[in-house]
């Protein structure tokens, strides 16, 4: 996935926690013309479930509560990373500012006391999913990098435990690739940085164009990418590959016109239902020694190992 695929149109979900059934009726009528989704829990525990579940962009909550009350609830989602930066927005009839107090402490954003003006809550909920809007563009700048526009090394080391760590518990196909690009270092010493940068760009646009939404593209560091292909046998990360490598090669560049750019790349992976018994990291060891051998046997080319011994169906990558 670029981060441009990460974004989404779709519209934001608000989660109501409140008891009354009344107020559940009162906005989902009068917010229904707000670009949001309404969703809607009748107690704090199912609220707290939701949310975890639906990770909303802005929570609505009540604080008096039977059994888990709007307090308890707020606690936990502060108390759990994944809920811990959704805009809290009180709705309650508690008016003592000793509870203002304490929900504000606790990680609210907003306080509405009832019986609320709807036209003032409109305008807050809106407030609360700019901010929220705000955080998440912040976050995701923090793990683009700046050069190429892919992922940067931090979201690709976070994503690549996520993804070795299901594939040992459900099984799935998994592949990833590493592409260096070949003489780097002699286009920069010819043509100057600038050009560098360029074949960097370029080689990240040509991959953003090749790959699926659900494919992580990374900028591994220097000139290497890493593409993390999720439900994928290796073959058909083969085949993703030889794309790229067929399209940079005929890539024709405005500052070296008679330069032709090329990558060497290594992919490992594994196909659905494959045994795999090795770490993350000794995974990556094994990319990078497909890596090295598809610099050591010409450049240009592919080298790929399944790691559930299944034969690669591709007669020549090179």
């Amino acid at each position: 996935m670029n981060p441009s695929a990460h974004e989404t149109n779709e519209e934001p979900i608000v989660l109501l926690i409140d008891d009354s059934i009344d107020v559940h009726r009162l906005l989902a009528a009068r917010l229904r013309n707000e670009p949001l989704v309404l969703m809607s829990a009748e107690s704090g525990a199912e609220g707290l479930r939701l949310a975890r579940e639906l990770i909303p962009a802005t929570v609505l909550l009540d604080l008096d509560m039977p059994e888990v009350d709007g307090f308890e609830v707020l606690r936990g989602l502060k108390d759990d990373p994944a809920t811990a930066d959704i805009p809290v927005v009180v709705l309650s009839g508690l008016t003592a500012s000793q509870d203002k107090v304490t929900a504000f402490d606790l990680g609210a954003i907003d306080y509405i006391t009832k019986p609320f003006d709807i036209t003032e809550l409109r305008v807050r909920v809106r407030s609360a999913l700019r901010m929220h809007n705000l955080v998440q563009m912040l976050a995701q700048r923090a793990q683009i990098d700046g050069l190429s526009g892919l992922w940067n090394r931090a979201y690709f080391d976070h994503r690549w435990e996520e993804e070795t760590a299901a594939v040992a518990r459900h099984g799935r196909p998994l592949t990833i690739a590493l592409i260096d690009l070949d003489h780097f270092k002699s286009i920069n010493d010819t043509y100057g940085h600038p050009a560098g940068d360029t074949v960097i760009q370029g080689l990240a646009a040509i991959v953003g164009e090749e790959t699926r939404a659900s494919d992580i593209c990374c900028r591994y560091g220097g000139e290497e990418f890493a593409i993390i292909m999720p439900d994928t046998a290796p073959t058909d990360g083969v085949m993703l590959c030889e794309r790229i490598r067929q399209s940079l090669k005929a890539k024709q560049w405005a500052r070296h016109p008679n330069r032709q750019v090329t990558g060497s790349f290594g992919v490992v992976g594994v196909s659905e239902g494959g045994n795999v018994n090795i770490s993350k990291e000794e995974w990556l060891e094994k990319v990078d020694q497909n890596l090295y051998k598809a610099k050591k046997n010409g450049r240009d080319r592919v080298e790929v190992t399944d790691l559930s011994g299944a034969p690669v169906r591709l007669a020549d990558t090179g």
